[in-house]
């Protein structure tokens, strides 16, 4: 019996509404996007995934990064307007980095503040998530989409806890974003189309087994498709592929990631 199929597209997230060239996959037409900010560097489009965003929410010193990154972002703007405006509605997690004047300014502006420094077991972006999951933006949370940024970069066992929120969270839309590239889950329950915006993204990709071994993904749509290949650690992983088509189409015995790069 054939997998439902489950599509995958960027061009909704990173282009200018104006900009797009079709319209959105039928799933995705009322997608309610939700944003969480971590305690990294704020990629270049954090403004315009904030706008679309329904729900904001700051992990710890990510509020940080709204506080210092957005005006530096907006440059042509007055920096007090620009904080005004990107106001988190939730600021959460250990409260162990986030500056206190930061933490004033915020909860002065309406901000909800909620300290979780008595659960040391889940990472900020855990919690986060959990408290997306709870109060989501939207009616439904099958058209649930959660961006993280600030994801990656910095120190590696974060970047690793932040992956395995992906996992831990398998049956929530994640996307975990940085200037360079996004990364998702592609749950082994269904088979993926993921719609290609080459203006945006592309062309070096990979499909990575962390969870558990493959013993089949075939791939259509790259340079070095995969046909009943098995991948693991210690064997094979597609790693510098490259997109050659605009819809790349991938079914799998075991949950993958799927990176792309994001042009600049």
């Amino acid at each position: 019996m054939p997998l439902p199929t489950m599509t995958h597209s960027s061009s909704f997230l990173l282009l200018p509404a104006t900009s797009s060239p079709h319209p959105p996959p039928a799933d995705d037409a009322s997608a309610a996007y939700a944003v969480v900010v971590l305690n990294q560097r704020l990629p270049r489009f954090a403004p315009l995934l904030w706008d679309r965003a329904r729900l904001r929410v700051c992990a710890d010193g990510g509020a940080n990064r709204v506080f210092d990154g957005m005006p530096e972002l907006l440059p042509a703007e007055d920096p007090d307007q620009v904080r005004m405006r990107y106001k988190p509605d939730v600021i959460k997690g250990d409260m162990d980095s986030i500056r206190p004047e930061v933490k004033e300014y915020y909860s002065n502006l309406g901000a909800e503040i909620v300290d979780e420094s008595h659960d040391q077991d889940t990472t900020d972006l855990h919690k986060c998530v959990s408290f997306i999951t709870r109060n989501p933006p939207g009616s439904e949370e099958s058209n649930l989409y959660i961006l993280v940024l600030g994801a990656l970069g910095g120190r590696f066992d974060h970047e690793m806890g932040n992956i395995n929120v992906l996992y831990r969270f398998s049956n929530i839309r994640i996307v975990l974003l940085s200037d360079d590239c996004s990364i998702f889950l592609l749950p082994k329950t269904h088979s993926h189309e993921i719609h290609i915006e080459q203006s945006i993204e592309g062309p070096h990709c990979g499909l990575i087994p962390m969870g558990s071994p493959s013993a089949s993904t075939t791939t259509t749509g790259l340079r070095w498709n995969l046909d009943n290949t098995s991948m693991s650690y210690g064997g094979l992983i597609s790693t510098s592929n490259i997109v050659e088509e605009e819809t790349v189409r991938i079914t799998s015995d075991s949950d993958l990631i799927w990176t792309i790069s994001l042009r600049n």
